[in-house]
């Protein structure tokens, strides 16, 4: 084809969205922030015990090929030219942890997911050694409570459980990331020469990162005995890594690494103290932006690494309300009841009853995370009459996922001292209108939705895109491109949303103390 048929849009930049239940790459138009391609695989989950989440390393990198070149070729039909992509971002699911061998580029063992809970006994082990038991210990340094949920539990587990990850430390030829650093790793040249980090925010989930001085921190690498020698070097979210070594984009730079929350928060253009988004993925995380000081929580919430947007820019913090389970309610209804073939049927089926006719479901599948951090929590679906059908339990699903929401909105309006006017979302379930809908209702505040739903990828784009050497896209208030939203105002009465929101934080307390912490043999060895 003649360059002179190419569409001319200036420069562009890629996006690699790696989350738990899919790969995307996204393609921005870094004058306009128009998405202009992209392509999604699905990500397998493997359960191989109760409670166990794992997925394959070497899938999740292939996914990343594949989504790249799948992009690429409909860039090309679209009479794009792919040479203007100018940059690539990461945004990764947060504390999933890889351990791989430097000389082979192989995985030692596959990666342990965020959701995974064989980890409860390390932490009841690290628990014995701390004063009064006392799970907020390590909270002044990292703004995390001990829990099942952060890579350094995991990575404990590994180190204790999988001889081949002991003999490669003991080789030095162990080499510890988090998604982030295992794709920037591999994708800058892996064995041959590949760049070994990570950028603030996904070290502030690992439990072994200081969140004041921005370094490793020796005192909690003792602590959980991690060898620091096999951990990635720490960098801004905005800067050159490397360059792609292989592939359409082979000399493109990878100049942006946030975790997907973080992104979301630079996506949605929360710069603002105060400013606070709500993403619907495979969990829930609620984020509020408290500027350049970290704020500690009274109420259950965490303190975390917002964005550091170039080395010599300065830090900003949020506080975080994670929920666990959100969409992977819906997935589980679609692949462990069978109740529905498809994510979007969740919709239609409780659009037919319009209302969870007194069933509440807690989906505590990995324990409650935020605000109450209770590990023996299992899932219940309680309230059941003999009138209880599919429909009432998807109406119920996706209530859960909302008075999750208000539980952790709550804490931050208390933990904050200002309550939110209007709750900013986006992610893949925001395409749910009957979700969203719900989410008025049961916060008494109104939903705003961006038109286009992406920030995750968009706000990696951003960094990648304003990364010195790269210098596409601005990060200046003026220069930001300015965003069409969706607007779901409450419909019930505030009376109503009260008692059902009393009802669900009965069916929440019925939830907890479920699991004892060795789980008993039930046919599966532990």
């Amino acid at each position: 084809m003649a360059a002179s048929d190419r569409v001319v849009l200036g420069p562009l930049v890629g996006s690699i969205d790696q989350g738990t239940s899919s790969t995307r790459f996204l393609v921005f138009n870094a004058k306009t922030a128009e998405l202009l391609s992209h392509h999604q695989v699905e990500i397998k989950q493997k359960f191989p015990k109760e409670g166990w989440v794992e997925q394959d390393p070497k899938e999740i990198l292939q996914s990343v090929y594949e989504c790249v070149e799948k992009t690429c070729e409909k860039l090309n039909q679209l009479n794009i030219d792919i040479t203007n992509i100018k940059a690539v971002g990461v945004s990764n699911q947060r504390e999933t942890t890889v351990v791989w061998d430097k000389t082979t580029g192989e995985p030692l063992y596959d990666a342990i997911v965020w959701l995974d809970l064989r980890t409860q006994p390390t932490v009841e082990r690290l628990l014995k050694i701390i004063p009064g038991q006392n799970k907020s210990f390590l909270k002044t340094k990292t703004g995390l409570p001990l829990s099942t949920y952060f890579s350094a539990v995991k990575l404990r587990w590994l180190l204790d459980n999988v001889e081949e990850i002991r003999q490669a430390v003991h080789d030095g030829r162990a080499m510890f990331g988090t998604i982030d650093s295992w794709l920037i790793w591999s994708l800058t040249g892996g064995k041959n020469g590949g760049v070994h980090c990570t950028d603030v925010t996904n070290a502030s989930r690992t439990m072994l990162f200081n969140i004041h001085s921005l370094e490793w921190d020796p005192e909690l690498c003792h602590f959980f005995d991690v060898p620091m020698e096999i951990l990635p070097k720490v960098r801004s979210s905005s800067e050159i890594y490397g360059l792609m070594k292989s592939g359409a984009l082979t000399g493109v730079p990878i100049s942006g690494c946030l975790g997907d929350q973080s992104a979301a928060l630079v996506g949605q253009m929360c710069f603002k103290d105060g400013q606070a988004k709500n993403t619907y993925g495979t969990g829930c995380f609620l984020l509020c932006n408290t500027g350049q000081k970290p704020v500690l929580s009274e109420h259950g919430l965490l303190t975390t690494v917002a964005y550091k947007l170039g080395r010599d820019k300065p830090v900003s913090y949020a506080l975080e309300g994670s929920v666990a389970i959100a969409g992977a309610v819906v997935r589980w209804l679609r692949d462990n009841l069978g109740i529905v073939k498809s994510s979007s049927e969740v919709e239609k089926l409780a659009s037919e009853v319009g209302t969870s006719y007194g069933c509440y479901f807690v989906p505590a599948f990995s324990g409650l995370y935020a605000p109450y951090w209770e590990p023996t929590a299992r899932g219940i679906i309680c309230g059941l009459t003999q009138f209880t059908n599919k429909n009432h339990i998807a109406f119920a699903a996706l209530e859960a996922v909302c008075f999750q929401t208000r539980e952790i909105l709550d804490a931050m309006n208390k933990d904050c001292g200002i309550p939110l006017s209007e709750l900013q979302v986006d992610g893949g379930m925001t395409n749910n209108k009957i979700l969203m809908q719900l989410q008025a209702d049961i916060l008494c505040i109104p939903v705003v939705k961006p038109s286009m739903p992406e920030t995750t990828a968009l706000g990696a784009a951003m960094a990648a895109g304003a990364a010195e050497g790269v210098g596409v896209w601005s990060l200046n208030p003026e220069d930001l491109t300015a965003v069409t939203w969706e607007r779901f105002e409450p419909q019930i009465n505030p009376e109503e949303s009260e008692y059902r929101y009393a009802r669900w934080k009965k069916a929440v307390m019925k939830s907890m103390g479920w699991e004892i912490s060795e789980p008993q043999a039930n046919g599966i060895d532990k």
